[in-house]
C-alpha cells in the first residue's frame, strides 16, 4: 500500500493511543499513554499493522508516551527485528523522559538512533546509520534487566491478591489487569495502590468494586476451563 494514504487513527487498550499518519520520510506513528503489560498487545498490533503498510519502515514519535515499562521496549526490539528481516527500518524520531529513560538504561537507544543521546525530552532524534549493533548482545542485556522499573511491585500486588483471596497466580493478574481496564488506571498505579493498602493506606473504592467483581467472577468459573 502506498505510505501517501490518508491517515489513520488506531484504537487500542483505553490508556494508549496510536495514530499513524504520512510523513516526508514514508509512515509516522504517533504513540501516546502508557505502555505496559496491559496496553502490550495493543502497541504490538499497532506497530505492526503500520509497518506492514509500510514500504520503507515507519519512523515513531513517543513524545507522548508518558509510561513505558520492559513490556514496551521488548515490542520495539521484536518489531525491529521484523522491519530488518524485510529490509525496512524503525526509528525513535522523537521521544519523551519515560521512553528515553527506560531506553538509555538498558544501553538499547543507539538501535533505534543515530546518536544515541537525546538531550531534553521530545527531543527530534536522528535515524540510524548503517553500521548497526550486535542486536543478539542487545536482547540479551534487556533480558538481564528485565527486573527493572516496575516489575517488583506488580509482583507484589499479585502476592497481596494471592494471600488476601487465595488467588492462582494467573487469576490475580486477571484482578490486576481487570482492575486497570476498567477503571482506566495505569496498571503500575493499581499495584502500588494494593501493596500500599498492606501498610495502611486507603485503597481507593472503585478499585475494592472491581477486585470483588473479578474475584467472584472467577472463583465462579473453573480454572481449568
Amino acid at each position: 500500500m502506498s505510505e501517501r494514504g490518508v491517515s489513520t487513527q488506531l484504537t487500542g487498550a483505553p490508556l494508549l493511543r496510536i495514530e499513524t499518519r504520512p510523513s516526508d520520510h514514508g509512515t509516522l506513528v504517533v504513540v501516546s499513554g502508557a505502555i505496559d503489560l496491559v496496553t502490550e498487545q495493543a502497541l504490538h498490533n499497532g506497530l505492526r499493522q503500520a509497518l506492514a503498510r509500510s514500504d520503507r519502515g515507519i519512523d515513531l514519535d513517543l513524545t507522548g508516551v508518558d509510561f513505558c515499562d520492559c513490556s514496551g521496549l521488548n515490542v520495539l526490539l521484536r518489531l525491529r527485528m521484523r522491519a530488518l528481516d524485510e529490509g525496512k527500518i524503525i526509528t525513535v524520531r522523537a521521544a519523551g523522559t519515560a521512553v528515553l529513560r527506560l531506553l538509555s538504561l538498558t544501553g538499547t537507544l543507539p538501535l533505534f538512533t543515530a546518536t544515541g543521546e537525546a538531550d531534553e525530552p521530545g527531543a527530534e532524534i536522528t535515524s540510524p546509520g548503517e553500521a548497526d549493533l550486535d542486536l543478539d548482545l542487545r536482547i540479551e542485556v534487556v533480558q538481564l534487566r528485565r527486573a527493572m522499573q516496575t516489575r517488583p511491585v506488580i509482583d507484589l500486588a499479585r502476592g497481596v491478591l494471592m494471600a488476601s483471596f487465595g488467588l492462582s497466580a494467573d487469576n490475580a493478574w486477571q484482578v490486576l489487569v481487570s482492575v486497570s481496564q476498567n477503571t482506566n488506571t495505569k496498571l503500575h498505579e493499581v499495584a502500588d495502590s494494593l501493596v500500599g493498602a498492606v501498610t495502611g493506606d486507603d485503597l481507593p473504592e472503585q478499585f475494592q468494586d472491581q477486585i470483588a467483581e473479578t474475584v467472584t467472577r472467577l472463583r465462579a468459573v473453573p480454572e481449568d476451563r
